[in-house]
C-alpha cells in the first residue's frame, strides 16, 4: 500500500461517500498565519515597548522565544483534543484566549506582564495553525490536500515579508500598543468568521475514549513514516529560520552592506517560498506526491552546498548569498505542503493530532537550526553548514518515511 492511498479520508475508509463540507481556502489561511502574524509584527516595537516598560532587551527578546515556545507547546495540545471534540469549538477556543492574552499585553504595564500575557497569545493563536492544516486534510484527499496546502502557503508566506513593516508603522504612527490591539481585533474577526461561516469538519469521535485516542497518539509517535515525514518537513522548511536570523550579521558585519538592504533580501527569499508552492499547485496530479517532495528537497540541498562551497571559497557575494536562498526556498515552497499532506495522512483517525505533532516539530526544528547557527566567528559559514546538514537529515528521513512499512490503521 503506498502511502497517498493510506492517506483516505477516514470518511472514505469507513465507507461513508458523503461529499466533505466546504471550507473556503481564504479564511484557513487566515486561520494559519494569524498565530505567526503576531509573532512577526511585533518585532520592530521591541525597542520602543522596552524603554516604555523600563526593560533591557534580553527581557523584550523573551517576548517573542516565549512566543516561539507557546507556538510549539500548543500545537501538542490542540491536535488531540479537536481529534476528541472537533475542529470548530477547539478552535473557536483558542481564538478566546488569543483575543484576551492579547488584549492583557496591550494594557500590560511591566515587562514580565507582557512576557506572560504573550506566552498565552501564543497558546491561543497556534489552534488557527494546527486546525486550518487539519480542516485542509479533512475535506480533500491526498493529491487535492497537497494543492490546497499549497495554495494556502502561498497566501500565508505573505504574512511574514509584509507583517515586520506594517508593524514598524504602527509603532511609529499609534505606538507599540497598537500592535497589539490590532491582533485582538484580528482575533475578534477571526472568531465570528469561525462562528457564521466554518463548519465542523473533523471526524466523528465523540464516542471514543481518551485511552484508544492516547494509543493512537502514541502510535503515531512511533511510526517510522510519520518520524520521517515531520522531521523531514521541519528541516527541509524550517531550517531557514537559522538563515533570517543570521541575515543582518552576514550582509552587514560580513559583506558590509546597508541594514536598510536586509529587509529587501529577506522579503526576496520569501517570494521564492509563494513561487514553490505556487509550482506545487500546478504540479501535483501530474508528478507522484513523494516525488515532488524529495524532488523539491533535493533542489534545496543542492542550493545549499552551493552556498558552502561559496562561502569556503571566499567568494560569497551578497547576490550569491540571495540568488542560492532564493533557489532553497523555491525549493522549501515545493517539498513544504507534500511532506505535511503525507504527514497528517498516515492515520486518517487522529488528522488534528498529526497536524499538532507536525507542527510542533517544525518549531523544534527551526529553534534548534537558529541556535545552532549563531555558533563559531563566521554567521555565514554557520549559517550554510547548518542548512546544508539540515538538507541532508530531511533527504534521509523522507527516504526513510517512504520506505517504511505501512499497513492499515487498527481500529
Amino acid at each position: 500500500m503506498t502511502h497517498a492511498a493510506h492517506a483516505l479520508p477516514a470518511s472514505s475508509m469507513a465507507g461513508d461517500f458523503k461529499s466533505p463540507p466546504r471550507v473556503p481556502l481564504w479564511l484557513l489561511a487566515l486561520f494559519t498565519f494569524s498565530g505567526t502574524l503576531a509573532m512577526h509584527i511585533f518585532v520592530p516595537a521591541l525597542a520602543m515597548a522596552g524603554r516604555d516598560l523600563n526593560a533591557g532587551s534580553g527581557a523584550m527578546q523573551l517576548t517573542v522565544s516565549l512566543y516561539i515556545l507557546g507556538l510549539a507547546i500548543g500545537q501538542l495540545i490542540y491536535g488531540p483534543l479537536s481529534d476528541r471534540y472537533g475542529r470548530r469549538p477547539v478552535l473557536m477556543g483558542g481564538l478566546v484566549l488569543f483575543v484576551l492574552a492579547g488584549l492583557a499585553s496591550a494594557l500590560a504595564t511591566q515587562a514580565s506582564a507582557l512576557i506572560a500575557a504573550r506566552l498565552f497569545q501564543a497558546l491561543g493563536g497556534c489552534a488557527g495553525l494546527v486546525l486550518g492544516r487539519a480542516i485542509v486534510r479533512d475535506t480533500a484527499g491526498p493529491a487535492n490536500a497537497a494543492k490546497r496546502l499549497a495554495l494556502m502557503n502561498l497566501m500565508v508566506s505573505v504574512a511574514p515579508g509584509a507583517a515586520p513593516i506594517v508593524g514598524g508603522l504602527l509603532a511609529g504612527s499609534l505606538g507599540w500598543r497598537s500592535i497589539l490591539l490590532l491582533m485582538c481585533v484580528l482575533g475578534v474577526v477571526n472568531f465570528v468568521f469561525a462562528w457564521r461561516l466554518l463548519p465542523e469538519t473533523g471526524p466523528a469521535l465523540a464516542k471514543v475514549s481518551v485511552g484508544t485516542l492516547g494509543r493512537r497518539y502514541r502510535q503515531l509517535l512511533a511510526s517510522r513514516a510519520f518520524l520521517g515525514f515531520s522531521i523531514g518537513g521541519g528541516c527541509a522548511t524550517t531550517s531557514m529560520y537559522a538563515f533570517i536570523a543570521s541575515a543582518p550579521f552576514i550582509f552587514v558585519d560580513q559583506l558590509h552592506r546597508p541594514a536598510s538592504e536586509v529587509g529587501v533580501y529577506l522579503a526576496i527569499l520569501v517570494s521564492g517560498v509563494g513561487l514553490g508552492s505556487m509550482l506545487t499547485s500546478r504540479l501535483i496530479g501530474r508528478i507522484p506526491i513523494e516525488r515532488l517532495m524529495v524532488g523539491g528537497n533535493a533542489f534545496s540541498v543542492l542550493a545549499t552546498f552551493v552556498l558552502l562551497g561559496l562561502v569556503l571559497s571566499g567568494k560569497v557575494t551578497a547576490a550569491g548569498m540571495v540568488v542560492t536562498m532564493f533557489l532553497f526556498t523555491v525549493g522549501a515552497g515545493v517539498a513544504s505542503p507534500a511532506a505535511l499532506t503525507l504527514a497528517v495522512g498516515v492515520d486518517p483517525r487522529v488528522i488534528g493530532s498529526a497536524s499538532g505533532l507536525y507542527g510542533c516539530a517544525q518549531m523544534a526544528i527551526g529553534a534548534l537550526c537558529t541556535a545552532l547557527a549563531g555558533l563559531g566567528s563566521s554567521p555565514a559559514l554557520s549559517t550554510a553548514i547548518v542548512l546544508a546538514a539540515a538538507g541532508v537529515i530531511s533527504q534521509l528521513a523522507f527516504w526513510m518515511a517512504l520506505r517504511a512499512p505501512t499497513k492499515a490503521a487498527a481500529a
